[in-house]
């Protein structure tokens, strides 16, 4: 079994097919975007070379794409600070041997496995002007006197879909901290106990620099899903009002399939891309850490 491991054309069998597949739908689309964004096209007509023209203009003279930029990195800041601490307290607390915690788990988790466009269906509903809950209750006890606007207003668009987002994705980050701080040995806890540490103590220097791995690839998770949002945001927003909730990825879709600028739209994608890559490896310099031993 070791000697066919190690042999090179039994390794080549069994790469190749996953290899072809990642070559078809990873490779190929995205040098064919990076192609793509050189040329005005609308998919009709004959390309027309424009070198980096594309690029220029997003920069300079789009002030939606600068817009819907500036929307996108709010979007993952926001994301980071606010999602990775509430998973990890989630995980501290159901990871304490608190009463129901299965239950508290399968609830945290349960929206996570929801599609996002019938989470967007039901929070739109839910913040509506005039049968939403939310307003209901408002209302009823005396909080506010007329419907807030939350998706019709310019500056409670964002903020109202970021609850959203973050009610849906933080319990999948919750269960991926619960199996770092589950694998961290019991042993630890009790020494520090005996030494006289805290709760908070020991959160503060055992559990935290134990999971600190964990946390830096939760954070890339984080901050790569934050580029992307796209259906969630279509559904409730779409965009608006007057471009105050646009994100990259969706007027990426907007450029490329509804003003049929393919070029343009390719563009976009590209600056999408290349966003990805710089967070990733900023995240992966900031979380870098040495490995820890336990004894």
């Amino acid at each position: 079994m070791d000697s066919m491991l190690r042999n090179k054309k039994t390794i080549f069998l069994f790469i190749f097919p996953a290899s072809l597949i990642y070559i078809g739908i990873v490779a190929l689309p995205v040098f064919s975007t990076m192609y793509n964004s050189l040329f005005k096209w609308n998919l009709v007509d004959i390309k027309r070379y424009v070198g980096f023209r594309n690029f220029l203009q997003l920069f300079t003279i789009d002030s939606i794409f600068m817009g819907s930029l500036k929307n996108t990195m709010l979007l993952l800041v926001l994301s980071v600070v606010v999602q990775v601490p509430l998973a990890i307290l989630l995980a501290i607390a159901l990871s304490s041997n608190v009463k129901g915690a299965r239950y508290f788990k399968t609830v945290y988790f349960m929206p996570n496995i929801l599609a996002s466009v019938a989470v967007g269906l039901m929070w739109s509903f839910i913040y509506n002007p005039d049968f939403g809950l939310i307003n209901k209750l408002l209302t009823i006890f005396g909080i506010i006197d007329k419907p807030i606007l939350f998706l019709a207003d310019e500056k409670t668009v964002l903020p109202s879909i970021f609850v959203v987002i973050s009610w849906q994705f933080v319990g999948y980050h919750m269960i991926l901290y619960l199996a770092a701080i589950e694998n961290i040995p019991e042993s630890l806890n009790e020494i520090s106990t005996i030494d006289g540490a805290t709760f908070w103590k020991r959160i503060i220097y055992i559990t935290i620099p134990l999971i600190k791995p964990i946390i830096g690839i939760d954070a890339v998770l984080i901050s790569t899903g934050s580029l992307r949002y796209f259906d969630l945001i279509y559904v409730m927003s779409n965009g608006g009002p007057n471009h105050s909730s646009e994100v990259v990825a969706l007027y990426m879709y907007y450029k490329s399939f509804r003003d049929m600028q393919y070029g343009y739209g390719s563009a976009v994608a590209v600056v999408l891309l290349a966003l990805c890559l710089l967070v990733t490896v900023v995240l992966n310099k900031a979380f870098q850490s040495e490995d820890i031993q336990l004894y």
